[in-house]
């Protein structure tokens, strides 16, 4: 018989030689496959019902919204039951909106106010579900193997971005929207199903059990008496915002009114999935010893391809840039990773991750309902243009925080700072 560990040897691969990290891997490997192709399906699928880039605008605020609204009661949820738990019944609700969806567009029946109400309704389950998940890794593995763990989560995620859009876009232009939607809604069920054998216990408690708005006091406290936590959600609530206007909202109208088209925005996005894979690689190598300070650096090269996207609109111009940004996002996302899990007390982890969440999350409905109009008002490409030097720079500020670009790696002997 062939043990696993045959294919796990060495540090890069050594949080796979735990049991319910595996599960929790290949649950996140089923569900990733179906829903890097959803963004391109849905995006195309709202422009041919309504070709309008405020319409588009609407049903991804429509998604965005209930995601602000319900976070901070997600992150109090995660802490109080298991988060595997919270993950699973997310999970069965998201696939039956997006099920739904897709049998609406596959039979031709599928209309503006479908898209927002059925959006609506998957980002509250969104919301619910996104602070377990961040939440969930430190409890898999050593504390010395988080970052190879957060690496591995996320390469397996970059790998399938690399394909998912690209696939998309061949469905879009074939056989329509609705097949992709549909092969999402699949995969979430049966990530549903691989995390059974993942149980992580509820937070214990003594006593009385207090109340939501109490756990939700105590992580406010939390985060606004950190200050490196609460100067990079704050950045990111206004860096987001541009990002879900500009790239979101205002980039498919882009592709669809000029010589990129729906194919050309699919490679798009599979380049920036290219530079995610390609930063994955590189980071199972090479530890972050300060991971503020190298995130930031590189989630300011996303504002690149807004700048290209406005100054020359051409689709190998604007994948070179996107890999560039894909590159940056993966080295923000491993930092801001391993700068929570192993700062951050674990039974106020994901309060914390849901207030980040909220704060980074809160503008991107005025991004998403705001720049269709702006472009509309002064144009795409200018609106675009501005938009990325605007972002590039307000990254770069952040830097301005000593808090930020000082916080060190803990040792991995360490108990997480409270």
């Amino acid at each position: 018989m062939i043990r696993h560990e045959m294919f796990t040897s060495g540090p890069a691969l050594a949080p796979l030689r735990e049991r319910r990290f595996r599960w929790f891997f290949l649950s996140r490997l089923v569900n990733l496959t179906g829903t890097t192709m959803a963004p391109v399906a849905l995006a195309f699928a709202v422009l041919e019902v309504s070709n309008s880039a405020s319409a588009l605008g609407l049903v991804l605020a429509a998604r965005s919204i209930p995601q602000v609204v319900f976070l901070l009661a997600g992150g109090v949820i995660a802490d109080r039951f298991g988060r595997t738990v919270v993950i699973q019944v997310a999970n069965v609700c998201a696939g039956l909106t997006q099920g739904l969806l897709a049998v609406l567009l596959v039979t031709g029946h599928a209309e503006l106010w479908h898209f927002v109400a059925l959006s609506a309704l998957n980002g509250t389950v969104s919301a619910i579900s996104m602070p377990a998940l961040a939440g969930v890794v430190p409890a898999l593995v050593p504390r010395d193997q988080l970052q190879a763990a957060n690496v591995l989560t996320s390469l397996c995620r970059n790998a399938l971005a690399v394909l998912g859009p690209s696939v998309a876009a061949v469905l879009v232009v074939t056989i329509g929207p609705g097949w992709a939607l549909a092969a999402d809604a699949l995969t979430w069920l049966v990530a549903a199903v691989l995390l059974a054998p993942v149980r992580l216990p509820g937070r214990a408690h003594t006593g009385i059990q207090p109340s939501m708005v109490r756990e939700l006091r105590e992580g406010w406290h939390y985060v606004r008496s950190t200050t490196w936590l609460w100067v990079v959600v704050l950045a990111f609530g206004f860096l987001n915002a541009i990002h879900a206007g500009g790239l979101d909202t205002l980039g498919p109208v882009l592709a669809h009114d000029t010589s990129i088209g729906a194919h050309g925005w699919g490679l798009i996005m599979s380049a920036q999935a290219v530079g995610l894979l390609v930063m994955s690689l590189v980071l199972l190598r090479f530890p972050l010893q300060r991971p503020l300070l190298v995130g930031m650096v590189g989630v300011a090269f996303f504002g690149v391809p807004l700048i290209v996207m406005g100054a020359y609109p051409h689709t190998v111009a604007v994948m070179a840039a996107a890999v560039l940004a894909g590159m940056g996002i993966e080295v923000f996302g491993l930092g801001w990773n391993l700068a929570m899990q192993e700062n951050v007390p674990d039974d106020m982890l994901a309060r914390a991750y849901s207030y980040d969440m909220l704060g980074s999350f809160v503008a991107i409905p005025v991004g998403q309902l705001t720049f269709g109009p702006l472009a509309s008002a002064f144009g795409i490409q200018e609106v675009l243009l501005v938009g990325g030097v605007v972002y590039l720079v307000g990254a770069l500020s952040v830097l301005l925080s000593r808090s930020v670009r000082t916080l060190p790696r803990v040792s991995t002997t360490s108990s997480p700072a409270s």
